[in-house]
């Protein structure tokens, strides 16, 4: 990469322990092209060491959020299924599964197919009302492995993860809500502001627990309600065991003052 070319990943710090990754490849609708896929793998593995960052923010420059895997790059491959299956310096996915940061997507345009996985390896989604996401596998004719024919039919039931990766067909952002697929829609312009405003709010909370329960959270639903109840109980003693009176008593006046100042009961 020259001086002159722009970085196909970018990383801002609009704040202390926040890091804005953006998808930079606009004019081909931030498709994932082979050094797209290195630059965000070594991006992520970058953060994952990264102390001040303990949230991350996901999203995409221009119109789009990412559209998958550049297929005209994939057509004129030797061996094209180096895509579907890549080594570790090419897989994003990967990378950012081992992420203990809590990552937020900003989804800013359309996700598709790869784009899509990538929007659902978020921990979650606020999407723009220009936002959309489709699974075009299937006429492709691709298999996913970066996860979205699991993660999917997980999120939104099987149904409806049927509906969309056997059609191709589009949905937009406001069904996507409806849904359950994404937290919220806000208008483009609210978008960034949006995702900086729920990520300042996690990293207010204390940061051993940030990393904690979010594994929490995933390690549970690997398994069955039993297996998640079971591990809930396990860490919840583990985690009393190291605890002190004192410090509950302050965290307790904090969150009685941040009540306040919401101007919600503090309990």
């Amino acid at each position: 990469m020259t001086n002159d070319t722009p970085a196909l990943v970018t990383v801002d710090r609009p704040m202390a322990g926040c890091a804005v990754v953006t998808l930079n490849r606009p004019r081909a609708m931030n498709a994932l092209s082979r050094e797209l896929r290195r630059e965000l793998t070594s991006t992520f593995e970058a953060l994952r060491s990264d102390g001040d960052a303990r949230v991350i923010v996901l999203t995409g420059a221009g119109n789009a959020f990412c559209a998958g895997l550049d297929l005209k790059e994939l057509g004129a491959a030797a061996q094209p299924g180096a895509a579907v299956a890549p080594t570790a310096d090419e897989d994003p996915m990967q990378a950012m599964l081992r992420l203990q940061a809590p990552v937020i997507g900003a989804i800013n345009g359309p996700a598709i197919t790869g784009g899509f996985e990538l929007a659902l390896a978020c921990d979650l989604m606020i999407a723009s009302t220009r936002a959309s996401f489709a699974d075009t596998h299937a006429r492709v004719g691709v298999m996913p492995g970066w996860g979205l024919s699991q993660r999917l039919s997980r999120l939104i039931g099987p149904g409806r993860a049927k509906e969309l990766s056997l059609t191709g067909n589009f949905l937009d952002a406001h069904q996507a809500a409806t849904w359950g697929l994404v937290n919220r829609v806000v208008e483009p312009e609210d978008l960034l502001p949006a995702a900086l405003k729920l990520a300042s709010d996690m990293l207010s909370v204390l940061p051993e627990m940030l990393v904690a329960y979010k594994r929490m959270i995933d390690d549970g639903l690997d398994g069955t309600l039993a297996d998640g109840l079971a591990l809930e109980r396990e860490r919840s003693r583990a985690w009393a065991a190291e605890l002190h009176g004192a410090d509950i008593e302050a965290r307790r006046r904090e969150i009685a003052e941040r009540g306040r100042a919401q101007g919600k009961p503090a309990h």
